[in-house]
């Protein structure tokens, strides 16, 4: 496995504006409240396999029909609502989908019960447990796998690696995996190689996802 440097410098030789793509992108949505994770998952729940400018043109709409995703109201969801939010012309109407937000606000009220908030809970996850993370919420809440918490929790300002098809790409160059990541054990072997360029380089987990996935785009 190649240094940070020296995966930097493969990435800085294929873009000349490397430091500014880099600080690109930074946090879509304001993660400084529960109701507003519960926002974000919802966002990119909806937005995982589907048009995501169909999803930003109604968001107004997603809000108003959530209640603008008060997690106790939304925990509280009865099979009433659930029907009557399939039949709402406001947001997507996909079943599997309008469920998972019940699913991701008791998830949060739980994260809240034992931290404060989860809010504070998410913050203060530890970089070298990102993995651990995205287990909880694929564990506890509501279709949360794949890649899909990983960019709710970017979008979330939450220094976090995304395993896109890049990225993926330049861990199997680096000899850490052999294809995308799935089991727990290709997972640890992630987090490892992730903690050793952070300790080597200082950054973030979301600049050195960054720098893997221009090193290869």
């Amino acid at each position: 496995m190649r240094s940070f440097d020296a995966i930097h410098a493969i990435a800085a030789e294929r873009h000349a504006d490397l430091d500014e793509r880099i600080a690109a992108g930074g946090p879509s949505f304001p993660a400084d409240s529960d109701d507003r994770w519960l926002a974000g998952f919802t966002k990119a729940v909806f937005s995982a396999g589907f048009n995501w400018r169909v999803i930003e043109a109604k968001w107004d709409g997603f809000e108003a029909a959530f209640w603008g995703f008060d997690v106790g109201r939304c925990a509280m969801m009865s099979e009433e609502d659930l029907d009557s939010l399939v039949a709402d012309t406001r947001i997507v109407r996909n079943g599997a989908k309008i469920q998972s937000v019940r699913d991701n606000a008791v998830m949060l009220q739980e994260l809240a019960s034992t931290h404060g908030s989860a809010t504070k809970a998410i913050a203060g996850w530890p970089d070298k447990d990102f993995i651990g993370l995205l287990s909880h919420l694929k564990r506890h809440g509501g279709r949360l796998g794949g890649t899909t918490a990983q960019y709710a929790l970017r979008f979330g300002g939450k220094s976090s690696f995304i395993l896109s098809a890049d990225v993926v790409a330049r861990l199997q160059a680096e000899g850490v995996i052999d294809k995308a990541p799935t089991s727990q054990k290709a997972l640890v072997a992630v987090q490892t190689a992730f903690d050793t360029w952070q300790t080597q380089s200082g950054r973030s987990l979301t600049e050195i996802s960054r720098v893997l996935a221009l090193s290869i785009g």
